[in-house]
């Protein structure tokens, strides 16, 4: 039996609304019935889709669900929106500009049973997606160190929010996607040399539940463009290139050398190197798949409210690690203490 057509709204249609508009319109088993943006559809980038001044309206079409992609500030109104009217949401990262807000939210879908989730969608990325299957299967050994770099030019686009809760939010997700593992303390420190009200730059460092040590580099103040994951452990190093979709792993030496000057050297020694040839499948049609599978009761592996709101609590301890100078340690319940 073929299953029924679920009825998709979108809510923003910016530079990345477009895309939601462009995979929903296409998506098997999936109708994208109304997009809400206050300002219209000015670039035809509505697939055809009546566009509406409300949520309110949008609701009123009858959605089964609605992806989120209006300006980070308005997620949690937005949210709780659709939740009270008993739809489900793909809400886009960061979840919610505050952790209260971010808790408001996964309390009113929790509460209700709805299915909703957070379009972290480094997720869906193809290299990363092989990277957490190959440290699943312990290929890797013990994790010794995940290292993160995302720079590049301001993207004028954003204006609500600096670079830790757009960008940072990507690699703090990833993070502790990839290895399974909780942060418990971060230390970081913020730079804004750009004039804009938030910050533009930060570096972090952190810890895992298992130990693990974590380092994150972001800025908005590079010509260069990098996405650059890098896990290493017992047996090597991973080395995941987002932009491209390539995953590299580089081994440890398992041949001796004759070589003194390295015989003397007491850590290890490079050997092989594989580049990992994977199927590179959109990330956001992945995501949109995923979801519309959760949508129909199925097993998939989104980003749930809460693991978006744990991504939240930890941002707010990289920026309160930055303004108070000091390593903010994070308990279960997301809350840090110095």
């Amino acid at each position: 039996m073929t299953a029924a057509v679920l009825r998709a709204g979108l809510v923003g249609l910016g530079s990345m609304g477009r895309h939601h508009a462009r995979v929903l319109a296409g998506l098997d088993g999936v109708q994208l019935v109304g997009v809400v943006d206050p300002m219209g559809d000015k670039n035809g980038w509505a697939q055809g889709a009546p566009v509406l001044s409300t949520v309110e309206e949008l609701i009123a079409l009858g959605i089964d669900y609605a992806v989120v992609a209006c300006p980070t500030a308005l997620h949690e109104e937005v949210g709780l929106k659709l939740a009270e009217a008993g739809v489900g949401a793909l809400i886009e990262k960061p979840v919610a500009d505050t952790v209260e807000g971010a808790r408001r939210l996964v309390e009113a879908f929790e509460s209700r049973g709805l299915v909703a989730g957070v379009g972290h969608i480094e997720r869906c990325n193809p290299a990363l997606r092989s990277l957490r299957e190959r440290l699943e299967a312990g290929e890797l050994g013990d994790v010794f160190q995940v290292v993160t770099r995302r720079q590049g030019p301001f993207p004028h686009r954003i204006a609500d929010v600096g670079v830790v809760k757009d960008l940072a939010t990507h690699d703090i997700d990833l993070t502790a996607w990839v290895t399974g593992q909780e942060y418990t303390s971060i230390a970081a420190h913020t730079v804004s040399k750009s004039g804009r009200p938030h910050e533009d730059m930060v570096s972090a460092v952190g810890q895992l539940a298992d130990g693990t040590m974590v380092n994150h580099l972001v800025n908005w103040l590079s010509p260069l463009k990098e996405r650059f994951t890098s896990v290493t452990g017992d047996r090597g190093c991973f080395i995941a290139d987002t932009l491209t979709a390539d995953l590299t792993f580089y081994s440890n030496a398992a041949v001796a050398t004759e070589w003194e000057a390295l015989q003397a050297f007491r850590g290890v020694s490079e050997g092989d190197m594989v580049r990992f040839a994977i199927p590179k499948r959109e990330p956001l049609l992945v995501e949109h798949e995923l979801f519309r599978d959760a949508m129909r009761g199925e097993e998939a592996d989104i980003c749930t409210l809460r693991q978006g709101l744990r991504t939240v609590e930890v941002a707010a301890a990289v920026l309160r690690s930055a303004a108070e100078r000091t390593t903010v340690r994070l308990d279960d319940n997301g809350g840090g203490a110095a």
